[in-house]
């Protein structure tokens, strides 16, 4: 068997997997409607741990007072900030009674992990349901609490939201960003859905404060600086206790970065907590990656040849046809649908944004959080 031949069958073997996964994508997620009948409103603490981000407190802040929901309240967990966000907190507890403050002090043996200011934030929570968010988010309407609210029950403990970023025009890294949005949650929604939840997004998350401490909050991993979101949902959510949150009213919209150096150093740290999901978990998002990249290498290496023309073309344009169908769906949900067209650019750039990640990982660790 000549090396073209083996080249083409791994090609045709690498397009068929893809073509599983955006088919599967797309009937567990991409076509489903969000659930909007709103419930009983039950208490809530609405948690925004916080490092250097006194002007995003300043103007978030506010959104989260104005929502529309009957009993809540937002603690706010100064993680040792050296600007001025103790000072903006106290403020808005001084002239709100829904507000209490969480002062972390710098700690030697948890310096830099958010995830001690959390659990501090979590242990001063008056209520059982907890909702969190950051500290440069806004969310989309004053209807965002009961949105995320109406997705708990007797069964469901953990509720996984969308967090978005704003748009910025003529900006390409703006829209990368957002394409990898997009693309992260049509993943961790379609898995959930198919009763395989493995992370969900800290810009709008939440779950019962039992979860919480029936898996010994972050102690299996509080040494790793991420992974207060994605790990933590990785161990306590499940096929039953998870539910999701995809109106249009529950996304939480964040400022993102600016430039292509912030983001890849941000996505580093996000990065660095994936070797530690389930085995379940790497396989299959290693499986996705891997096959992605694949068939643009081996796309590239017929159309440079010009050989199996035909057969090429046609196996390209059925692949690039089921994902644009998928991504189509899930890009209007999500209110992304300037993405659309742009889908083949992004998706390069997003792979080979993702590989050097990877490289830069293995040559060294990212820092902590802030």
């Amino acid at each position: 068997m000549t090396l073209t031949l083996v080249l083409f069958y791994a090609f045709i073997a690498v397009v068929s997997v893809q073509i599983i996964y955006y088919l599967s994508f797309l009937f567990s997620f991409g076509l489903k409607s969000p659930e909007t009948r709103l419930k009983k409103q039950i208490p809530i603490s609405i948690i925004v741990c916080a490092k250097n981000e006194a002007e995003n407190l300043k103007k978030n802040i506010p959104s989260l007072l104005n929502q529309d929901y009957s009993n809540f309240e937002i603690v706010l967990v100064n993680d040792s900030s050296f600007d001025d966000t103790l000072e903006i907190m106290e403020d808005f507890a001084a002239n709100n009674s829904q507000v209490k403050v969480v002062d972390v002090k710098v700690s030697e043996a948890f310096w830099g992990n958010k995830k001690y200011a959390l659990t501090l934030g979590i242990k001063a929570s008056s209520y059982d349901t907890l909702v969190f968010t950051d500290a440069d988010c806004t969310p989309a309407s004053n209807q965002w609490l009961a949105h995320i609210s109406s997705q708990f029950s007797n069964e469901k403990s953990v509720v996984l939201g969308y967090g978005g970023y704003a748009k910025k025009k003529f900006s390409l890294l703006n829209k990368l960003i957002r394409f990898e949005t997009v693309m992260t949650a049509l993943q961790y929604f379609s898995y959930a859905k198919m009763e395989i939840p493995y992370m969900g997004v800290g810009r709008n998350l939440a779950y019962k404060k039992e979860v919480f401490f029936n898996n010994c909050g972050f102690n299996s991993h509080m040494a790793l600086k991420s992974g207060d979101d994605d790990l933590f949902i990785n161990e306590v959510a499940n096929a039953t206790n998870t539910a999701l949150c995809f109106s249009k009213e529950s996304f939480t919209i964040s400022e993102p970065k600016h430039s292509f150096k912030s983001w890849i150093l941000q996505k580093r740290r996000h990065v660095s907590t994936a070797k530690y999901y389930k085995a379940k978990h790497k396989l299959l998002l290693g499986l996705f990656y891997l096959t992605q990249l694949s068939f643009w290498i081996l796309g590239g290496i017929f159309i440079y040849l010009g050989v199996l023309v035909l057969w090429i073309a046609a196996l390209i344009a059925l692949r690039f046809l089921i994902q644009w169908v998928c991504f189509g769906f899930t890009a209007k949900k999500l209110e992304e649908t300037d993405l659309i067209l742009l889908l083949p650019l992004l998706e390069i750039s997003l792979i080979t944004s993702q590989l050097s990640i990877f490289i830069a990982n293995l040559i060294s660790k990212p820092t902590h959080w802030k």
